[in-house]
């Protein structure tokens, strides 16, 4: 007998059935073992579109690679045109370290589970060029440090926040990401008193064993939406690819088929004891969107809490970068030589830009999609990888060259990086 069999988790009362007219989304088929405790989460607002990286207008698809089969999975944010305020706001100083508590074994019902986590789930909403972001995150200390993924803030110029229980809505920043392990850690300014998760550690984890899943489901707010399996496999290896560009790895994965939703990224995946065990990152894209994921991925709460340890203490490494990085506002993938080909272009390499955020520094350039982007403060730019690391290195309100090519010739312009106002 499984211990989801033997520790079972009692399922709420029966979700109220949508009316005719709703724009719910169907409930998916679901696995042996997944239950729903709330009713479906609204559509995304009429107009919006799901995107993953810092321009906003590329699916990113995630492929599981330890198996050696491909299996499409996205990484999302919801955005629309709403505009929320921006706030400037630096850093503040490094704080204790956080560790993760052993696993407590217990068997609380997902309604007991959902009453202890709830309260430190929060609302990330950003502003994106034009548009605005969803997706979640978990406070770790009560003076408002919130962990998320970076994809879910990567490339904002706005954050805002919403606290369970509270009316208002806050501004927050940028403390520092780890980009190659797809964390953040954010600061959400003027709060105190918060509550915090309890983390548990990772390592405790067994196939089989109950999880929960709570985020902000299709970026709809309010409650947290909650829905329960088991843990399928551990320790995954998946690569997350860009728009076909560039793609990164992330190892050492949960993988859980607890349903989850586009606008989930950065929510808790929970164990039965209501610890948190993971940071929900990807789902599988096949009606992803729609109807939810029976298939999906979460950081280990261990390597969450590692990177967000090193943010607290200040540790200078390559791979952390700390406060926000200047923003082109374009997005891009790897221009190879097929498709360079095929477009009919004078280069067979870069960054072939796929679409221009309004407003933005490449917009008031003139690189328009189609373009491809070759160099950025003169560093080469030969993909989409190489452009992001010549862009990040340089600060809101910096001014870099930037030479691309089209169907007119080869340009150059000096551009004011782009930040948050």
């Amino acid at each position: 007998m499984s211990e989801m069999e033997q520790n079972p988790i009692e399922p709420a009362a029966p979700a109220p059935e949508a009316p005719e007219q709703s724009l719910l989304p169907p409930a998916p088929s679901e696995p042996p073992g997944v239950q729903y405790w709330t009713p479906a989460p609204p559509a995304a607002p009429s107009g919006s579109i799901w995107h993953r990286i810092a321009a906003g207008l590329v699916l990113a698809a995630v492929v599981a690679a330890a198996a050696g089969v491909g299996i499409g999975f996205t990484l999302a944010r919801a955005i629309d045109s709403r505009q929320v305020a921006q706030n400037n706001q630096q850093p503040e100083s490094s704080g204790q370290a956080i560790t993760p508590q052993a696993n407590n074994g217990g068997s609380l019902s997902a309604d007991a589970i959902a009453a202890k986590i709830d309260p430190s789930i929060v609302d990330v909403n950003t502003v994106i060029g034009g548009g605005q972001a969803a997706g979640t995150g978990m406070i770790v200390t009560s003076s408002g440090e919130v962990l998320t993924n970076n994809h879910v803030v990567d490339g904002s110029t706005s954050i805002q926040v919403t606290v369970q229980g509270r009316s208002q809505s806050y501004t927050a920043h940028l403390v520092a990401t780890d980009p190659s392990a797809d964390v953040a850690l954010i600061q959400i300014d003027g709060v105190s008193g918060l509550p915090t998760v309890t983390f548990a550690t990772s390592t405790s984890l067994k196939v089989g064993d109950t999880v929960v899943a709570i985020g902000n489901a299709l970026g709809r707010g309010g409650t947290p939406y909650v829905t329960s399996g088991s843990v399928t496999a551990l320790d995954q290896t998946i690569t997350a690819s860009e728009g076909g560009g560039s793609s990164e790895q992330l190892s050492g994965m949960i993988e859980s088929d607890a349903v989850i939703y586009e606008g989930d990224s950065g929510g808790a995946l929970v164990n039965s004891s209501g610890q948190v065990v993971g940071m929900i990152t990807a789902g599988q894209t096949q009606g992803f969107r729609s109807s939810g994921s029976a298939v999906g991925y979460a950081i280990a709460s261990d390597a969450a809490l590692s990177v967000v340890n090193r943010i607290r203490a200040g540790e200078q490494a390559s791979d952390l970068v700390y406060g926000q990085v200047g923003y082109l506002g374009v997005s891009v993938q790897t221009l190879d030589s097929a498709t360079a080909s095929q477009l009919g272009l004078s280069v067979s390499s870069g960054a072939l830009v796929r679409g221009v955020l309004a407003g933005l520094p490449a917009e008031t350039a003139g690189i328009t999609a189609g373009s491809v982007i070759t160099n950025v403060g003169g560093s080469a730019v030969t993909s989409s990888d190489t452009l992001g690391t010549a862009v990040k290195a340089h600060k809101p309100g910096d001014r870099v060259s930037i030479t691309w090519v089209n169907d007119s010739g080869t340009h150059t312009a000096t551009v004011t990086l782009a930040g948050v106002n």
